[in-house]
């Protein structure tokens, strides 16, 4: 199997790939219409990304089977255009948990203490006691969460032993998984934004959360609150949030913004990078060493998987619900040529197979298939189906009914 890196990966990563006998190009730096033609010329069955964007002419620039997101995100993927062709999207979800939420809380201490602006003056030769001595302090102080999935229940863990008190929202969040989390579930965002001397974000990039967080939002929050952002910037209305910064005083911990460079270094000129009520660092929430070898580690996982099995663990992009509507089960001898016989069968009906398995009985004298369909076979074609094949033990015709 050969794979493609098209981002920085651990040494350890390279070697686990390498025991696992598959053929592998580091090509860290290459980007774009370069990317383009690197898919073109290796010709990969898999490529490795982090946040190198992976688009449409990329993946119909090969034969990719699988595209692995060394990270949790996936949102730098085309992954519509990966399903289109039947190309896997995989990520490594959980694997940087422990450093964003320690991020997001060195975040929260900076704004609370003013680390950046003491440092900065510091080096300008100024002693300023005076000035920095009136932090607020974290102790007793409420935190909002937006989202509670792994990076937010460790965000929780750290903020409860600062002492402070959390609420949280989240579309999945329940009362009795608050209770477990030791969090007290509010009913709506504006809920958080009133409630919260911090809020702090940790959502994935979707659909239906890009431009979550707006005026609204900012609106209900606390004059002179704390927001922080290390989710990924489109989450927020940077405008909105800009704005509140200047008319509310809030203060923003910001790890990621609405328009970032595109590579590891370059020019960023983003007008909210000057504003004296931001602490801004360089989307670095998963750059740790612990995180970086435990992503490593994840990916080779991923694919040594798929090698070996042809199965994807942590598969984003099957479809959620199937439009089958009936399942044909199917008793059979295991013998050759059974299975053919009832997908010719149903061919011949113009009906579409959406999804299927066989397994084998001990012994493996006889085994169950188990065809998901796009519409029914009716009593006729069951019949000369069974008819036909005298291996074939016993049909049946079951309905999915979807709930």
């Amino acid at each position: 199997m050969r794979v493609l890196i098209a981002d920085k990966f651990e040494q350890s990563g390279q070697d686990g790939l390498e025991a696992a006998g598959c053929e592998f190009s580091y090509q860290p730096d290459v980007k774009d219409e370069a990317l383009v033609e690197a898919i073109r010329s290796y010709a990969p069955d898999v490529l490795v990304v982090r946040s190198t964007k992976v688009t449409e002419p990329m993946i119909e620039a090969g034969a990719l089977k699988l595209i692995v997101r060394a990270g949790a995100g996936y949102n730098t993927i085309d992954v519509a255009a990966a399903s289109r062709r039947g190309v896997y999207v995989s990520n490594c979800p959980g694997k940087n948990s422990v450093a964003v939420a320690e991020l997001a809380m060195a975040l929260i201490l900076a704004l609370d203490r003013r680390v950046a602006d003491n440092v900065i003056q510091l080096r300008e030769g100024k002693w300023n006691k005076k000035e920095f001595s009136r932090a607020r302090g974290l102790l007793g102080r409420t935190l909002g969460l937006i989202g509670t999935g792994q990076i937010g229940r460790e965000v929780v863990t750290r903020a409860r032993a600062f002492g402070m008190r959390v609420v949280a929202w989240s579309r999945s969040l329940t009362d009795e998984t608050a209770t477990v989390l030791g969090v007290e579930r509010l009913e709506s965002l504006l809920d958080v934004a009133r409630e919260s001397d911090v809020v702090s974000v940790h959502v994935a990039l979707k659909p239906e959360t890009r431009g979550l967080i707006g005026a609204d939002f900012f609106g209900a929050m606390r004059d002179g609150a704390y927001f922080v952002n290390t989710s990924r910037g489109e989450v927020v209305d940077q405008v909105a949030l800009l704005r509140a910064m200047r008319e509310k005083r809030l203060r923003a911990g910001l790890d990621v913004f609405a328009q970032e460079p595109s590579g590891g270094t370059g020019e960023f000129t983003d007008e909210i990078a000057r504003e004296p009520n931001l602490y801004g660092t360089h989307h670095i929430g998963a750059s740790t060493d612990q995180a970086q070898e435990a992503i490593a580690a994840e990916t080779v996982r991923v694919i040594r998987t798929f090698k070996e099995t042809g199965r994807v663990p942590n598969v984003v992009n099957l479809a959620r619900r199937s439009p089958a509507t009936h399942t044909l089960v199917v008793r059979h001898r295991d013998r050759p040529g059974v299975l053919a016989s009832v997908l010719d069968r149903i061919r011949a009906e113009s009906i579409n197979v959406q999804e299927m398995e066989n397994v084998i009985f001990e012994g493996s004298e006889a085994a169950v298939a188990r065809i998901n369909l796009e519409g029914a076979l009716d009593a006729g074609a069951l019949q000369r189906l069974k008819a036909d094949n005298e291996d074939i033990i016993e049909l049946s015709l079951i309905e999915i009914r979807n709930p």
